[in-house]
C-alpha cells in the first residue's frame, strides 16, 4: 500500500478554520466580558454562573447582539423585532434591536429599561432599572441619545432626544436629561442640571456626597 509523504521541506497545509467557530469563539469572549462586568459592579452577585444564570440584565443584552446581527439584514428585520419583543417580556427590559451597545454593558435589575432605535452606547456604560434612552421626535432620524464610555445612569432617569453624554459621566436618579452633558460632568434634577464632581473621590464617597447620583 503506498502512503503518500510530504516533500521535504514543503510546508504543512493549515487546516481551514471554520467560520460558525470563529463567531462562537467572539461570542463567548463578549459572554464572559459581560458576566466579569456585572461581577465588578453588582455587590449582589455571589459567583459567575449564578449571575450568568439569573441576571435578566445580561440576558437581555445577549439578546439584543443576536436581535442587532440579524436587524443589519433587510430580509431578517422582522424577526429581529419578534426576538426584541420575546425579550422585553421575559426580563422587563426593552431594546430596540436598531441600538447600537458597546462591550462589557450592564443593566443592574432590569426591569422597565427602554432602550430606542437609534440610540448608540459606548462601552463599560452601567444602566440601572427604569432608565429610558428614548426620543423627542418623531421623524426617522438620529432622534435617540449618544452615550459615551464608563457613563453611569441612575434608576429612573429619562435622556430624551439626540443629546450626548460624554465619556465617565453621570446621570442622577430621576433626573430628566435633554441636553448635552460634558465628560466627567454630573447631571442630576428635574431638568438636569450639571455639577462637577469633587475631585478625588471615590464612587462610594460621591454617593455620599450627593445621594441622588445613581440609585
Amino acid at each position: 500500500m503506498h502512503v503518500s509523504r510530504p516533500r521535504p521541506g514543503a510546508k504543512p497545509t493549515a487546516r481551514p478554520v471554520s467560520r460558525w467557530a470563529g463567531r462562537i469563539a467572539a461570542l463567548r469572549t463578549t459572554a464572559v466580558e459581560d458576566v466579569d462586568a456585572a461581577m465588578a459592579r453588582d455587590p449582589a452577585a455571589r459567583s459567575r454562573l449564578e449571575t450568568f444564570l439569573t441576571s435578566p440584565g445580561l440576558h437581555a443584552i445577549w439578546s439584543h447582539r443576536l436581535a442587532h446581527r440579524l436587524w443589519e439584514r433587510p430580509a431578517y428585520k422582522l424577526p429581529a423585532r419578534i426576538l426584541s419583543n420575546v425579550t422585553r417580556t421575559l426580563t422587563g427590559v426593552e431594546i430596540h434591536p436598531g441600538a447600537t451597545i458597546g462591550r462589557r454593558f450592564f443593566i443592574d435589575h432590569g426591569m422597565g429599561v427602554v432602550i430606542g432605535e437609534t440610540a448608540m452606547v459606548g462601552d463599560d456604560v452601567m444602566l440601572y432599572h427604569d432608565v429610558t434612552l428614548g426620543g423627542r421626535s418623531l421623524a426617522k432620524v438620529k432622534r435617540h441619545p449618544s452615550v459615551g464610555n464608563r457613563v453611569t445612569i441612575g434608576s429612573g432617569a429619562r435622556v430624551l432626544g439626540d443629546v450626548t453624554l460624554g465619556d465617565d459621566s453621570q446621570v442622577g436618579a430621576n433626573s430628566v436629561v435633554t441636553k448635552d452633558i460634558p465628560a466627567g460632568a454630573v447631571a442630576v434634577g428635574i431638568p438636569a442640571q450639571i455639577r462637577e464632581p469633587v475631585p478625588g473621590l471615590t464612587p462610594e464617597e460621591l454617593l455620599d456626597e450627593s445621594p441622588a447620583i445613581w440609585i
